[in-house]
């Protein structure tokens, strides 16, 4: 008989919206398991029917997903009642622990009252009554703890909920609407969600946005920090100003608590590569990619799928998938673009410089990389892969092609419009470059660029946080290296250990440096981003090319570089 020592709760949290595995708000858990998860999912599987029995809730269904050394178990429930899902949940594992380990059950005659009571304190029949009139009405609806509103924008009507109307009282031909586009991917996530707000904000509409370093309506930011989740989503919809949404949707939020919005006009996958592994279980870039297309689960009629033609993994998936896609590739004559054209389908390319959408109707020229900042000429390539990106959602959102020219000519890629994210500067001949490359594919596509740049000599700064395991971080450490650089300045990252010592990085880097040839006279450890940034411009000669991984304390690295360019 198995040992209780051979599973362990892990986790047990609230799925809110669409998720990896189905469209259904759940509770789940996930849980490790040594040995066969079988006998195990069936106890649980039998127990939570007779749990939902006791609690009145006979019709809610079970899923579950196996992976390596463990399971995610999943019941589905009523967005009222989701806290009590979970601790009905959890007693059901309890229930199947015993029942597979020999331990002493949950006891019924405890339980039983205790579930039905969290229950009744939870049920607000109002709420239920609010989803399902906005869904007949085909009305957005959105809701969390603090607020439930029908509507988006100036059409967004919100309460608390405690003091909702009844469904007789909702002004319903006020609840309005805005266009909204859903972005994803390993890398390229921020910058096609601005570049997009830039076309939006060209083609006269007041644009909001969520990433990961704030929320912003227009010129008007909200609050930074990241928004890349749910809340971030439903805060920016409920903004009176907003005419048009741009959501960076991050991995960690899908999987954590599944989508912010039920419906998207538009939704991206820019491209899916190792990061995260490990998380949520999920260790391979094949797991990974179906959980990055759960944004498809908001894509409406024949809403857009927009797909990066020259990912292999993107492409394979697509064919299990019944989604209109839209593809984008930077080669014109890519075989997955030729096939979807000659099939009346829709794509955007770039051919001798210029970025082309064909659908039915043609093939136009939108704009040349000449006249967009953010792609140096076509030499930054990831930029013109973002920008093909941003084309497609505008497209799809029937913005007018003069008004796509202007916007991506308007967006510099700089720290204002950008921050962090591909960001040069220039200062008696030495050229700095800040970036967030912290992964092998973005890595090797900055390292694309910076080898399209003359220097006499490369400085390299860098670091990682410690939830990457050892082999992703010897292979951001490869990528790097293949600029040949003649300075490695590795920083610590502090706050960022995630369970390992401060210098534990470092030193992998370090380690992994020297493996591939760099000599020990090369390389630097420091304890900070800020004393590997300023080490960096104090060595800084003319003709030297600068390349700043600022993943952390990026205002002060800018702000150091802002002080060496005013104070020499």
């Amino acid at each position: 008989m198995p040992e209780p020592s051979d599973y362990r709760l892990d986790d047990s949290r609230r799925l809110t919206g669409g998720n990896l595995y189905w469209d259904r708000p759940s509770a789940i858990i996930d849980v490790s398991i040594e040995g066969d998860p079988a006998p195990i999912v069936r106890a649980w599987r039998a127990a939570v029917a007779d749990w939902l029995a006791c609690v009145g809730y006979e019709d809610e269904q079970t899923t579950c997903r196996l992976f390596d050394g463990g399971a995610s178990l999943l019941v589905s429930a009523p967005i009222d009642v989701l806290y009590s899902m979970c601790e009905l949940n959890e007693v059901a594992w309890a229930t199947a622990l015993a029942a597979v380990c020999g331990a002493k059950p949950p006891d019924p005659a405890e339980e039983c009252p205790r579930l039905n009571r969290l229950f009744d304190e939870e049920r607000n029949p109002r709420l239920l009554a609010l989803q399902a009139e906005a869904r007949r009405r085909g009305v957005p609806f959105l809701w969390d703890d603090d607020e439930v509103s029908v509507g988006y924008g100036a059409g967004a009507m919100v309460w608390t909920p405690d003091a909702l109307p009844s469904i007789d009282d909702v002004d319903w031909g006020r609840a309005g609407s805005v266009p909204v586009a859903m972005v994803t991917g390993t890398n390229g996530k921020s910058t096609t969600v601005r570049m997009t707000a830039a076309i939006l904000a060209a083609a006269g509409l007041n644009p909001g946005l969520t990433s990961t370093d704030f929320i912003r309506v227009g010129e008007r930011t909200i609050d930074t920090g990241d928004y890349s989740g749910t809340g971030g989503a439903r805060m920016l919809m409920r903004q009176p100003d907003l005419d048009a949404a741009v959501l960076e949707v991050a991995r960690g939020g899908l999987l954590r608590r599944g989508l912010g919005l039920e419906r998207a006009d538009v939704a991206v996958v820019t491209n899916v590569a190792a990061d995260h592994l490990g998380d949520y279980g999920i260790y391979t870039v094949e797991e990974l990619i179906p959980a990055k297309f759960i944004v498809r689960r908001a894509l409406h009629g024949d809403a857009p799928l927009v797909l990066n033609a020259d990912d292999e993994g993107i492409v394979a998936y697509a064919e299990t998938l019944n989604e209109r896609i839209h593809w984008f590739s930077l080669e014109g004559d890519n075989a997955v673009v030729g096939r979807a054209l000659a099939a009346g389908g829709s794509a955007c390319f770039l051919r001798d410089g210029w970025l082309i959408c064909a659908d039915g109707g043609g093939q136009r020229e939108i704009a040349h990389v000449r006249d967009i900042p953010a792609t140096l000429d076509g030499a930054a390539r990831y930029n013109v892969a973002n920008a093909l990106a941003a084309v497609s959602i505008a497209c799809a959102l029937g913005i007018p092609d003069a008004a796509i020219r202007r916007g991506l000519k308007a967006f510099r890629g700089d720290e204002s419009d950008n921050p962090g994210r591909g960001n040069w500067f220039e200062h008696r001949d030495v050229r700095i470059l800040v970036d967030f490359a912290h992964n092998e594919h973005g890595m090797a596509a900055l390292a694309d660029m910076v080898r399209r740049v003359p220097s006499k000599r490369i400085t390299l700064l860098m670091g990682q946080a410690g939830d990457r395991p050892d082999k992703d971080i010897a292979d951001l450490v490869r990528a790097a290296c293949s600029i040949a650089p003649d300075t490695l300045l590795i920083t610590a990252l502090p706050g960022y250990e995630r369970g390992r010592e401060l210098m534990d990085v470092p030193h992998l880097i370090r380690d992994q440096a020297l493996a591939l040839g760099l000599a020990k006279d090369q390389i630097a450890i420091l304890g900070s981003p800020e004393e590997a940034v300023q080490q960096a411009l104090r060595q800084a000669r003319a003709g030297d090319l600068l390349v700043l991984l600022v993943l952390t304390r990026r205002q002060q690295a800018l702000d150091l570089i802002h002080h060496y360019i005013g104070g020499n």
